[in-house]
């Protein structure tokens, strides 16, 4: 799958905290490389199809970083980080500061002045990998909250590139971000870039807000402008950046045909039949963390069971909880909450051989997770807040046989396009009960002309047309660098 390559430059060039591909060590020591599962590699697929390009991102594990190698036609350079740099950089101020605080202080963020210089450090060598890599001219996708310095850094290293950044979660409103005491510094190295993209149009506009109540830049409808004496560095000329929405998909079309295919619907009826072939099943599918409405959604659930509207085995409950950073306390206390909750609503309102409610917390492949879907008749997606949330995507592309039903929290990027959900407030226990109630019992004209609206909309505005969406805006953004001939280091 993998050679190493000797070095040489690229025209298109992506910065992302990981690469697309995981590590697997066999048991004679021998290593291989295999492309990780996710919705960024399925898009970055399709805008690199037909080019040469490198992509630059953590390799997945501490240490030293391997040397850089083909996959394909594709360039992967590894960046190393030690175990002490992800503790401050990934688990702490990406994790423990920035995450919480994007996500609307469900959990007070953690403010550390060590993990900001980690977090510091930790980008300046994102930049100077990238530098390295890229071509005179080059163009420049960096992803994520992750990554939020590097736009300035790589700038002023190389003043030729196109450089554009996407945020794949929210961004806060200024009265929140304000708290952040780096909130200058984010700004400044976000407006390093020539387009920076978000996942809805309040994302775009908080951005643009704080940068006029921190830095007291000027805009004019999406355009950021912002320079000259007030950055810091004399003589340095006014930068104009264009912040807009430009909402991430799937790839709808391979998620279709995985669900179509006979092995995937052979397992969905196993999966059926080993759930003792409920009249309705609820499915909820999420990473474990504090911003997917885990507790809320139990909550509804089980004042549902106990008022009588619902109980199995007529109706039963399958709640899949991807294990995510199990080493940050709030995401172990987080599963002790939800696991409690679990077995006192199994406790009281299951039977023998009947369960209310079936927790899986573990990882599945996606052709489990594509039977999953087929299998639900009702799909309950209620965060308190999320950037997009693509397993809503996925599920109305799953059930392309006009069946199931939708409950979508209004808090996530998705209810932006996907209008004909069932939407709710996950917030308000006892409307999330009646939405879910409603999605049941619908009849069944009314729900398939809601899912035939949201997988028209997820067809047609797939994965492949946000990239190129994305690079489209990148390109006509209104500034663009000036370019001049450089000699490049070697990647070492």
């Amino acid at each position: 799958m993998v050679s190493p390559a000797p070095h040489r430059t690229y025209d298109f060039v992506i910065a992302a905290n990981r690469l697309p591909v995981d590590r697997q060590v066999k048991p004679d020591g021998t290593t291989t490389w295999r492309t990780s599962p996710g919705g960024l590699v399925t898009a970055m697929e399709s805008v690199m199809r037909d080019r040469e390009a490198a992509w630059v991102g953590w390799a997945g594990f501490p240490g030293e970083a391997p040397q850089p190698f083909d996959d394909g036609h594709l360039r992967l350079v590894p960046v190393g980080l030690s175990a002490e740099e992800l503790t401050d950089y990934y688990e702490g101020f990406s994790n423990g500061t920035l995450w919480p605080l994007y996500h609307d202080v469900i959990v007070p963020p953690t403010f550390h002045r060590s993990w900001w210089n980690v977090y510091r450090t930790v980008n300046q060598r994102f930049a100077d990998h990238v530098a390295r890599v890229a071509a005179e001219g080059a163009t420049v996708w960096v992803h994520d909250y992750q990554l939020q310095l590097v736009p300035a850094m790589l700038r002023d290293q190389r003043p030729d590139l196109r450089i554009g950044w996407f945020n794949h979660i929210p961004f806060p409103p200024v009265e929140l971000f304000a708290q952040l005491p780096w909130r200058a510094r984010i700004l400044r190295g976000l407006l390093g870039a020539d387009f920076v993209g978000f996942q809805r149009p309040d994302d775009a506009r908080n951005f643009i807000r704080s940068c006029r109540a921190v830095l007291g830049a000027t805009h004019k409808g999406d355009v950021v402008t912002w320079g000259g004496s007030d950055d810091g560095r004399s003589g340095a000329a006014p930068r104009s950046v264009r912040a807009a929405a430009v909402p991430i998909s799937i790839d709808a079309q391979g998620f279709r045909d995985l669900a179509d295919s006979p092995s995937v619907k052979a397992r969905a009826q196993e999966i059926r039949e080993s759930l003792g072939e409920p009249e309705v099943v609820l499915l909820g599918v999420d990473r474990l963390d504090y911003t997917k409405g885990i507790r809320h959604r139990l909550r509804a659930i089980g004042e549902l069971l106990a008022d009588g509207e619902i109980s199995p085995p007529e109706v039963t409950f399958v709640q899949v909880a991807t294990p995510s950073r199990e080493r940050v306390e709030a995401y172990r206390t987080l599963r002790e909450q939800i696991e409690g909750t679990v077995g006192r609503i199994n406790g009281d309102f299951s039977h023998l051989g009947d369960t209310a409610v079936h927790y899986l917390h573990q990882s599945y492949p996606r052709e489990e997770m594509a039977a999953l879907f087929q299998v639900a008749d009702v799909m309950l997606v209620t965060p308190l807040r999320d950037g997009m949330n693509l397993v809503a995507k996925e599920y109305v592309t799953a059930r392309h046989d006009g069946g199931g039903a939708l409950v979508l929290s209004e808090f996530t990027g998705a209810a932006e396009e996907l209008k004909t959900a069932y939407l709710c407030n996950p917030h308000d226990i006892a409307g999330l009960k009646e939405t879910i109630l409603r999605a049941i019992r619908d009849d069944h004209e009314e729900k398939r002309r809601r899912m035939r609206s949201l997988r028209r909309q997820v067809r047609t505005y797939d994965v492949q047309v946000w990239a190129q969406d994305f690079l489209r805006a990148l390109e006509v953004a209104p500034h663009r660098p000036p370019r001049s001939r450089r000699s490049i280091s070697p990647m070492v």
